[in-house]
């Protein structure tokens, strides 16, 4: 009679666990049995770097502020008691804005007019009788000090009584009046708003990149909301002389004529500029690899060997960039699968980007 050894389920059990231990440990310290024969290179998708048409033009937003802007405000505190201006008036230089109480200035120019006329009288009578030995030299130079303090004293009368009139500094449109005849003045106090809207200047600021490509003369277009229709031709006057450090741009001024004054301070517009054509050296934008500053891509050589290489990069446009430096025209450059590739690395292209 054949022996038929019994096995029960705890060793059953035990013998399951063992088994699967050892198939983990040899997972783990020997990979090579269970590795694959040879690993094939990750695939890719590539594109040439090729020199293309690339259109030059520039948009910016922009605030339109008067050619010459200021609050008319009085030099002296006083009574307000004549307003010769209207609200949205068109002035000259020198017209009268408004009328201050001038009965304090009128009376110390007066005075001070007595003065001097008593003290040029005392200087020419000393005159003469200097001639006469009379008075001595230091009596007339005593007299002719005091005619010239007076005479400076009637100068600053003058000055005062002057400035209880108010006059435009320059030609433009008056704003809206901000007080009343008869409120009490003083340097602080704003009478209305004077802007020369004839010339409208454009401020805005463009990247660096275009740097080299701006200058005075230069045209541009701007566009508003408020005139959708229409367009407002000016010229670049003035760039800035310095790059903000942080925002890598630079500071624009353009200015346009506003003969219908449709065009006001404050408004916002939208420039365009530097509307030409120029050969530029172009790669897909996806195969960019910023890497907190710096912008890398994946170059493949001819043996299929990935370098990992830093650009410049300049103007962007849907799809492409400009790549100013580090590239040159016919590398290959992946587009696809940059996920996978490694510096350095073989990788195998399934196919390469045309337009």
């Amino acid at each position: 009679m054949a022996f038929k050894p019994e096995i029960n389920g705890c060793d059953v059990k035990s013998a399951f666990v063992l088994t699967t231990r050892l198939a983990i440990a040899a997972v783990l310290y020997c990979p090579v049995l269970f590795a694959a024969p040879g690993s094939a290179p990750p695939s890719v998708i590539v594109a040439q770097a090729e020199v293309r048409s690339f259109p030059l033009s520039a948009e910016a937003l922009g605030n339109a502020r008067s050619n010459e802007s200021i609050n008319i405000r009085p030099k002296i505190t006083a009574t307000l008691t004549e307003i010769l201006f209207e609200e949205g008036q068109e002035v000259e230089a020198g017209d009268v804005l408004v009328k201050l109480d001038d009965l304090e200035q009128v009376a110390d120019l007066a005075a001070a007019r007595a003065a001097l006329v008593d003290t040029e009288a005392s200087y020419n009578r000393s005159s003469e009788l200097f001639r006469t030995n009379v008075v001595s030299k230091s009596q007339l130079l005593q007299d002719e000090a005091k005619k010239i303090a007076d005479e400076a004293m009637v100068s600053v009368a003058e000055k005062r009584f002057a400035d209880t009139i108010v006059r435009a500094p320059f030609a433009g449109r008056i704003g809206l009046r901000r007080v009343s005849l008869g409120g009490l003045l003083d340097p602080d106090t704003v009478i209305t708003t004077l802007d020369d809207t004839h010339i409208i200047k454009v401020d805005f600021d463009l990247p660096e990149i275009y740097l080299s490509r701006l200058e005075p003369g230069l045209k541009v277009l701007a566009h508003s909301a408020a005139y959708p229709d229409r367009d407002f031709a000016g010229a670049v006057s003035s760039v800035d002389t310095r790059v903000d450090p942080v925002s890598r741009s630079i500071r624009v001024r353009s200015v346009m004529q506003n003969p219908d004054g449709d065009l006001r301070p404050g408004m916002f517009l939208t420039v365009n500029l530097l509307n030409d054509t120029v050969e530029a050296l172009v790669i897909p934008e996806r195969a960019l690899i910023p890497e907190r500053s710096v912008q890398y891509v994946y170059v493949v050589g001819d043996n299929q060997v990935v370098e990992k290489r830093a650009v410049q990069i300049g103007r962007r446009r849907p799809g492409e960039v400009e790549i100013l430096g580090g590239l040159s025209a016919g590398e290959v450059v992946i587009v696809d699968g940059t996920q996978k590739a490694r510096d350095g690395q073989p990788v195998k292209v399934l196919t390469r980007e045309t337009d």
